[in-house]
């Protein structure tokens, strides 16, 4: 298995346990969490997918994402009462699915010859639609549409993929630093309660 294969895998098992974790969080019942942990696993890619007009689903051609998704949800819901904070578990497997897969969307669109502003929405769609469908399905604004860091940590991911990928480094260092940097931005906007302007205003 490539870093490339394992990372997907991890970003996979990462968002279904983040997913599983929001649908516990808003108390739904076992099927609830189990296709809220699914849908936030395979939501962005499922999109990716369909517009770069692949063959097949990536997730239906691999029945490994069926059994990662599968177990991580079991996983989440067999220690939820042993996280002690529910929230920040969410957010750092949140988190962590974002880094991984803003790389893994912005490489499939590197392999289909795509421009890089093309391969970067690719992987800001991979990593963050997953959630916006959760959030949707659970009556919630989506947070990339939120003044939150969020879509931005995978633009700067992707970005530096990109050029990264213009030099001689080794593939495997590339991944695994663009996909930390992505966790490093998100995390230390939110350490440092950065965040882009809204233009709300108290008389609308």
């Amino acid at each position: 298995m490539s870093i490339f294969d394992f990372l997907d895998l991890l970003g996979t098992a990462a968002f279904a346990i983040s997913g599983s974790l929001f649908a516990i969080k808003k108390r739904m019942d076992t099927f609830g969490v189990l296709i809220i942990g699914f849908v936030t696993a395979v939501g962005g890619g499922t999109l990716r997918d369909m517009l770069i007009g692949a063959d097949r689903i990536t997730w239906m051609q691999n029945l490994n994402y069926l059994y990662v998704i599968f177990i991580s949800v079991i996983l989440a819901i067999s220690f939820r009462k042993k996280i002690a904070y529910l929230s920040k578990s969410l957010f750092l497997f949140d988190t962590i699915g974002l880094g991984i897969f803003t790389i893994i969307g912005t490489e499939i669109g590197l392999k289909y010859g795509f421009q890089p502003v093309i391969c970067v929405s690719l992987g800001v769609i991979t990593a963050t639609f997953g959630g916006v469908i959760r959030d949707t399905l659970s009556n919630e604004i989506p947070l990339i549409f939120q003044k939150e860091i969020y879509a931005t940590a995978c633009i700067i991911g992707a970005t530096t993929f990109l050029i990264l990928n213009k030099f001689k480094i080794d593939q495997d260092l590339i991944y695994i630093l663009t996909t930390l940097m992505v966790i490093a931005v998100r995390l230390i906007a939110v350490k440092f309660k950065l965040k882009l302007p809204t233009f709300y205003s108290s008389d609308t």
